[in-house]
């Protein structure tokens, strides 16, 4: 599609939109479970485009973000250990710690931290030196888990002793049950993310539709996809018929990937895990199977998890959850930028705080409620000008 068609597919949603949103009578939140989804939107500024009634709230769709403070603890006691090769994904080094530490700190102090693009990298270094224990920090939603799991499979299947990994896997499906027990978190619908889709499928979606009637529209990263991803929820409101909405079909299919959960499916199973933000969530997580539990490096080196500890005046956690935006937080802008990020929201390429800072901050910000002050509604501000 050339500019002008897509310019003029735009007006016609935004027009619609509009329309059916009138139709509802009411105000509306819909919350973006995906950090791609939140960035693409800050980027183009579709969120200058939703009518007054409508607004978008950022979720916890970050990996990053979502880790919770022990884990990134954790990850950093694993990098000190001496003879110890950590492996992670660029995302993860600029996280601060409890103590303010990070393993971008611990590298500069000695510590052998490594950035991979997969889990096959880290694989290949353990090989490489056999001398030495190679633990991968194993971040991240069911997209990129069964990445972890096939790296597990390799090093069992070549007996390679001295690799480990840190399971810190998140699932989606819990986390969005979990936000809909909030009290504070009133949220209308869910724009859910199409990659995390691929592997888990649109059928699993099914409990928040029938369990909460919280209609799901599955919806690709471009402005249009996105606007119409939200007019689809919109529809589904006015006509009162929650379900689930699959706009990413060439990708997207109702059962997900087999391939890709079976491969999880023999590696992890589900446990409970902590969320930045969320607490403790039943089988929101993922651990190694008994058969696979010599390749957790928290077992191997005896490495306790702690409390979380937040940094000092963070309001990510309220961010991820949509109970705050962005600028309501006084360390944005001033002592937490992208250059010296105090929360990891500030530090992830699909961090709220980040993409509100690149693309939003200019912006005018006239009601500074957030989203639980608003009768009990969970909304952004009101509209906020076009960034030019």
């Amino acid at each position: 599609m050339n500019r002008t068609a897509a310019r003029q597919r735009m007006t016609e949603l935004c027009t619609e939109l509009e329309q059916t949103a009138r139709e509802v009578g009411r105000p509306l939140c819909f919350m973006e479970v995906c950090g791609t989804h939140t960035v693409s939107a800050c980027r183009s500024g579709v969120h200058a485009l939703m009518p007054d009634t409508v607004r978008l709230v950022s979720g916890p769709g970050c990996p990053v973000c979502v880790t919770a403070q022990r884990h990134i603890d954790a990850l950093i006691r694993l990098g000190h250990i001496p003879d110890v090769i950590l492996t992670t994904y660029g995302d993860m080094l600029r996280v601060t710690g409890s103590n303010g530490d990070s393993l971008q700190k611990a590298r500069s102090e000695g510590a052998d931290v490594r950035v991979v693009n997969s889990t096959m990298d880290a694989v290949d270094i353990a090989k490489a030196n056999p001398t030495r224990q190679v633990v991968f920090a194993s971040v991240g939603f069911e997209t990129t888990a069964p990445a972890s799991a096939v790296a597990v499979m390799a090093a069992s299947a070549c007996t390679l002793d001295n690799f480990t990994i840190m399971p810190a896997h998140k699932l989606v499906i819990p986390a969005m049950l979990a936000l809909l027990q909030d009290p504070d978190i009133k949220v209308d619908g869910f724009l859910c993310p199409g990659h995390v889709s691929v592997i888990i499928g649109s059928d699993a979606y099914r409990p928040v539709v029938e369990q909460h009637r919280k209609p799901c529209v599955i919806s690709g990263f471009e402005p249009l996809q996105i606007m119409q991803g939200v007019l689809q929820l919109v529809r589904q409101l006015k006509d009162d018929c929650p379900s689930i909405e699959n706009l990413y079909p060439i990708a997207v299919t109702p059962a997900g990937n087999i391939h890709a959960q079976h491969a999880l499916d023999r590696v992890f199973m589900p446990s409970d895990t902590p969320w930045r933000a969320l607490a403790t969530i039943p089988d929101s997580g993922l651990e190694l199977r008994p058969e696979f539990a010599r390749f957790d490096a928290l077992t191997r080196f005896e490495i306790t998890l702690g409390e979380d500890h937040e940094p000092p005046g963070c309001r990510c956690g309220e961010v991820i959850t949509g109970k705050c935006l962005p600028d309501e937080c006084r360390l944005f802008g001033n002592v937490c930028t992208p250059v010296n990020p105090i929360g990891p929201c500030m530090v992830s390429s699909e961090g709220s705080c980040q993409a509100w800072f690149k693309y939003r901050r200019r912006e005018s910000s006239p009601d500074k409620r957030s989203t639980t002050e608003v009768k009990g509604h969970a909304t952004h501000p009101a509209k906020i000008k076009a960034t030019s």
